[in-house]
């Protein structure tokens, strides 16, 4: 269970409350600063005192030692950024054809 609220900071879109975990793969995470029953985030502080995550999984399903449950929150965020999308590269011209040595 988190112990205090010096590390919780707001949504820049919508305005709730947050955490910024690490995940196991270095990345950044922004959970909701409350526990949740049916989240599906375990979330620990380290021995340094970061705060770090990681999925529940079918491989390890419980909460272990000082776990709390919580839900990442781009499942509840009410204003989501939208989505970026990739837009196709328009080619610059035609590429030449292969030179070859002609007889």
């Amino acid at each position: 269970m988190p112990s205090s609220d010096h590390d919780v900071t707001t949504c820049d879109t919508c305005g709730a409350r947050i955490r910024w975990t690490t995940t196991a793969a270095g990345k950044a995470l922004a959970v909701d600063a409350d526990p949740d029953e049916a989240g599906n985030t375990a979330v620990y502080r380290d021995g340094a005192g970061r705060l770090r995550s990681r999925g529940l999984s079918s491989d390890r399903p419980t909460l272990e030692h000082a776990e709390w449950r919580a839900r990442p929150h781009v499942a509840s965020c009410t204003r989501p950024r939208p989505r970026r999308t990739t837009v196709p590269r328009q080619r610059a011209g035609v590429r030449p054809p292969h030179w070859r040595w002609q007889r």
